[in-house]
């Protein structure tokens, strides 16, 4: 049973269904992370980068959790179930995207 208090790590399927708006809102922390990694091989380095990444993916997840849930919850479910094929999703993700629009 998970700790009171925290939250469980999104799986997968939640984060591949999420993926072309973690894309588009988490490109500018996400290219600094890259950067940093790029830049040094030391895991240390890049702490902050990686923790403005983790930030941001959660913050989207705040956001489209209050926004629309229940077609964020339908597809990654199909995701989940047809292990991430997406092709097998497609009627969940246009559902998704119509709900939640990828600004």
């Amino acid at each position: 049973m998970a700790d009171e208090g925290r939250s469980a790590s999104p799986t997968s399927a939640v984060l591949m269904s999420l993926s072309k708006h973690i894309a588009v809102r988490c490109a500018k922390v996400n290219r600094e992370y890259m950067s940093c990694k790029n830049a040094d091989a030391n895991p240390e380095t890049c702490l902050a980068q990686g923790d403005a990444v983790t930030s941001c993916v959660i913050d989207l997840l705040k956001d489209v959790n209050a926004k629309c849930p229940d077609q964020l919850k339908a597809f990654y479910e199909c995701m989940d179930y047809y292990s991430n094929t997406l092709t097998k999703c497609r009627k969940e993700q246009v559902d998704f995207e119509e709900a939640c629009p990828i600004s």
